[in-house]
Formats: structure tokens, sequence, C-alpha cells
């Protein structure tokens, strides 16, 4: 601790930072489905994920050596590189936070880090096949596998759930589903704060405090962990609604479903050192199982949104980092004005967010007209699934094909029509 710089010590509060916004930013993965179908009360479910996103933090460092060690080459990289990577994923956060779009928080310190090392060093200083293996595959696929497993796992549960009562299984289903949300939130932590601590174990790396190579310090992991729970805390409110009304309504049954495939993909993919995106796992999981009840709706202008902001994020981090980048590489005065603008930047998104705020009284409302998160009508792929229904039971036919229409009424004055008789057609 002895060796750390000022410059350093700015990168390290910089990551913690980007730690606090990935808190709040991920707190929808776990808790939005839960929020959303009444299974826990807003403050309570930001409390208990919060709790668990720290605990989670002490579980692994698999992932964060997969950042420290194995995205850019830790040789020949300076701190200021870092520090620029930090400031184009918290404003990238920062923005998607205010659109309410759950984007993902580690694909905005990869782009983050890929933009500022190839300003700074060019392509030499990226690992282009670990991005491939181990950001780019698990991106394209963490949100199909973990969809395909929540509407297959919704459709299953519905299933087994012929014949019971509603009331009494949609009870059983939400103790289910906050234990599949515990279960999410730790997984979050395990993942997601593996990354701040990778980024930190680069940044005392590139300062000469440990060797290439090293695992995170235990004052690293410590402080990692209680960054995300604090943002966790936060509540990311404005992206649980997204999630929790305005991709799909769910039930307790979808709920539990989509969370428990979320959190079997996440800590598959922590365990093999795959640094996926949480958020696009739980978004992918919650279309699942939007389209594994029958007559459920997805809101595809919404899901639309998301996908695209998915699709800029890592560009869009990468090429602020990169400007940064470039100016810090001017010297003291660039560093004094890259942290100016990140100042003013995050102080005027959240001013912002000021003028329609979101918060735990009103997150489950429904969305207000012009959000681009108001109600809309299925679309073509939920029509076509929702059509796929058993067959009537036996006699309905007969029932549904007959309807009662009055008969005419006497129109002529002093006429004495018999009375209007019901016929069936």
């Amino acid at each position: 601790m002895e060796h750390i710089t000022l410059l350093l010590a700015i990168v390290i509060v910089t990551a913690l930072v980007f730690d606090f916004t990935n808190g709040f930013h991920d707190t929808a993965n776990a808790m939005a489905t839960t929020i959303s179908t009444g299974a826990l009360k807003p403050k309570v479910a930001v409390g208990m994920s919060a709790v668990l996103n720290l605990v989670g933090a002490f579980l692994s460092v698999e992932v964060a050596k997969t950042i420290s060690g194995g995205l850019i080459n830790e040789r020949g990289i300076r701190t200021e590189v870092i520090f620029a990577a930090l400031v184009g994923a918290i404003l990238w956060n920062l923005l998607t936070w205010l659109l309410g779009l759950p984007s993902s928080s580690s694909h905005a310190l990869f782009g983050g880090l890929i933009g500022a090392t190839l300003m700074s060093v060019g392509a030499s200083g990226v690992n282009g096949g670990v991005v491939i293996t181990k950001v780019l595959i698990p991106a394209l696929a963490a949100p199909v596998v973990a969809g395909l497993a929540a509407l297959l796992a919704t459709r299953l549960t519905y299933r087994i759930g012929r014949g019971t009562d509603d009331k009494a299984t949609a009870k059983g289903y939400r103790a289910g589903q906050i234990a599949s949300a515990g279960l999410v939130s730790l997984a979050h932590g395990t993942n997601d704060a593996q990354k701040t601590m990778g980024v930190i174990t680069l940044a005392l790396v590139t300062g000469g405090v440990l060797a290439p190579g090293s695992n995170p310090p235990l004052w690293v992991i410590v402080s990692a962990g209680i960054a995300i729970a604090l943002g966790t805390y936060l509540g990311g409110w404005r992206i649980i609604r997204t999630m929790g009304t305005g991709l799909t309504d769910l039930q307790p049954q979808q709920g539990f479903a989509a969370q428990t495939s979320a959190a079997t993909v996440i800590l598959a993919s922590s365990h093999l050192g795959f640094s996926l995106s949480t958020t696009q796992s739980c978004s992918g999981a919650v279309m699942g199982a939007g389209l594994g009840r029958k007559g459920g709706v997805v809101r595809w202008s919404t899901a639309t949104r998301m996908f695209v902001a998915w699709g800029l994020t890592l560009p869009a981090a990468g090429l602020v980092a990169a400007g940064a980048e470039f100016l810090t590489g001017q010297g003291t005065w660039g560093i004094a004005v890259v942290a100016v603008l990140l100042v003013a930047g995050s102080a005027g998104i959240w001013l912002a967010s000021r003028r329609r705020p979101v918060d735990h009284t009103n997150v489950t409302a429904e969305p207000a007209a012009g959000t681009g998160l108001a109600a809309e009508p299925a679309g073509v792929v939920t029509t076509a699934m929702a059509a796929v229904t058993p067959p009537p039971p036996a006699g309905a036919a007969d029932q549904d094909l007959s309807t009662t229409i009055p008969a005419p009424a006497a129109t002529t004055p002093g006429q004495t029509g018999e009375p209007a008789r019901p016929a069936t057609v």
C-alpha cells in the first residue's frame, strides 16, 4: 500500500465508483421479477440482494484473473489507460441507467479497456483470442441459453401445476422466487464484483505494486464487495421497472423459472472463468419466461431498444475511453480535464434523471406514455407462440357455437307482436 501513488489512488477510487454504478445498474438482474410479482417489497428486495452480492464477492477470483491477466497485456500498459477505461464504462452505465435500459456493465468495462488500450499501444495490447472466446461468444450465447432454459422451465412449471389451485401454487412459487433471486444476487456478486477486482489488480500491476499474474489482495476483494453491495442497495429503479414490467408481464411461476435459469447460467460461467454479462443472461431469461406462458406478451419495442443498447455498449464505451486516453496522454492537465469531464457528465445525467424520478414508491406503476415502456399489442412471435393451445374440453365446441340473438321487435304502431324469443344459431 505504501507504494501507491496519487494517480494510482485516483484509479482505485474510480474503479470503486464503477463498481458502485455496476451495483445499482444491475440490481434489476436479481430483483426486478421478484418485485414485479409482489414476492418481496422493493426495499426488502434490494437489501437482501446487497447482502448476497457482498457474500458472493468472496467466492471466487477466476473472472478477476481473466480481466487482470487475460483481456489485455499487462506489460506496457500505463495506469492512465485503466483510468480512461473506467471513465468510458461509468459514463455509459449512467447514460443507459437514465434511459432505463438494462445494458451490460461488464461489456461497458471491456469496451473501455479495449478502446483505451488500442489508443495507447495499439492492437498488440489486446488479446484477441481472449476477447472472442471469453467475451464475445458468451455475450451471444448467454441470453439465448438463458432464454431457452427459462422458456422450457416456464412451460414445464405450468404443465406440472395443471389442475392445482392458482392461489396456492402462486404462494409457493413466490417463496421459490425469493430463493432463486437470492441465488442470482450471489451469482452477480461472484461474477461482477470480480470484474472490479480484476481492474484494480491490473492497475496495481501497471503501477508496480504487484507482480504480473498476481491474485487480487484481500483488501481489494473486500472493497469491491462493499462497493457493489452499496450500489445494489441504492437500487437501479429505472432498470428494475423495465425488466419487471417493461419487457413482459410476469406471474410468480414465470419469475421463478426466469430467476433459476439465469442463476444457473451465471454460476456456471463464473466457475469456468467466462466473464459474461449478468444483465444479458437475466434479460434473456425474462423474455424466455414471457414466451413460455401461453398468452404471454413480450414487448418487442422495448426488447429492440435493449438489443440496440447491447450492440452499442462495447464500441460506445470504447470510443469514450479512447478519447479519454488521448487526453490523459497529454500529461497532468489532460488527466485533470478527464476527471472534470467525468464529474460534470455524471452530475448532468443525475440532474436529468430528477425530471422524472423513479424510486421504490413507483417502480411497479404502469410506465408513463412517451417512455417507450407503455403496454403494446402482442407481436408476431408472441402471437404465434400463444396460438399453440390445447384443444377445448369435450362439449365446449357446441357451447361456444351458440349465441343468443334477440328477435326483432314490432315496428308498426299498435301491432302486438309476440314477445321477443331468443334464437339460437
